[in-house]
């Protein structure tokens, strides 16, 4: 069973930067195929924000393009969303997920609050 837990979030202002990381635990990411990075804003459903696959190939949301990479590190065993140029419409809880023959994990999420 994969184990995912994120950190990173907090409060920022308008125009800064956060990165978020994921740990993951519970076997090889080499197993785990897709990864990615969600939120939900309070009355929102959860959007995929970015997405990793273990063959290179990223993908994401038109609303980061830009603004937002997601990178992950096998050896580390870790999946990381640096966030730039945030603004009040990135508010969110931001979710870690990973996708491993075919199950679907999901750490606890972490808040990104920007406001001035």
């Amino acid at each position: 069973q994969v184990q995912l837990v994120e950190s990173g979030g907090g409060l920022v202002q308008p125009g800064g930067s956060l990165r978020l990381s994921c740990a993951v635990s519970g076997g090889s990411m080499l197993s785990i195929n897709h990864m990615g990075w969600y939120r939900q804003a309070p009355g929102e459903q959860r959007e995929l924000v970015a997405g990793a696959h273990s063959g290179g190939n990223t993908n994401y949301a038109d609303s980061v393009k830009g603004r937002f990479t997601i990178s992950r590190d096998n050896a580390k065993k870790s999946l990381y969303l640096q966030m730039n140029s945030l603004g009040p419409e990135d508010t969110a809880v931001y979710y870690c997920s990973a996708n491993r023959w075919g199950l679907d994990y999901w750490g606890q999420g972490t808040q990104v609050t920007v406001s001035s």
